[in-house]
């Protein structure tokens, strides 16, 4: 944690990506940030993950091999024991073509950012969508579109 900051508790973020560079830096920005950051480079892992214990956030690929993103979502939305009502999944895509947004909000997301990420928005789009689950959305604007936190580009693939 950076001094000067003060966290009254540290927030536990899910990172699911199947390239090992994207989460490489995912957690080290993060982390760098404060946050507790768990990893899993696919959907197995990740439900591994979560039956230790229950996250803050996920964020997860949307493209990844075996149970994509998108079925991961479905998955923990609907056949999940509903410990993960209240965390906000988030999806990291490259993909953003028009229409995305509605597949993600349907299958059980709550905002999206796209990659490549941009180093110097990340964190703050995810603090906004880490406290969105419990107000709609983030304070930024829209879950899904136009600017604010549904859209983050720069490095990283």
């Amino acid at each position: 944690m950076r001094r000067g900051r003060t966290q009254v508790m540290t927030q536990s973020i899910l990172v699911v990506d199947d390239s090992l560079p994207n989460l490489k830096l995912t957690r080290f920005l993060l982390m760098q940030e404060g946050f507790d950051v768990r990893t899993a480079e696919n959907a197995e892992q990740a439900l591994q993950a979560l039956e230790k214990s229950v996250p803050d956030m996920i964020l997860l690929d949307i493209q990844m091999p075996g149970m994509d993103g998108l079925a991961l979502t479905r998955h923990l939305r609907r056949d999940w024991d509903g410990s993960l009502r209240h965390v906000p999944i988030v999806v990291l895509t490259a993909s953003a073509i028009k229409g995305d947004d509605r597949i993600a909000r349907a299958a059980g997301c709550d905002g999206y950012i796209t990659k490549p990420i941009d180093t110097r928005t990340f964190v703050n789009m995810v603090r906004e969508y880490a406290g969105a689950r419990s107000v709609g959305t983030p304070s930024g604007g829209a879950s899904f579109a136009g600017a604010g936190p549904g859209r983050a580009q720069g490095a990283g693939s």
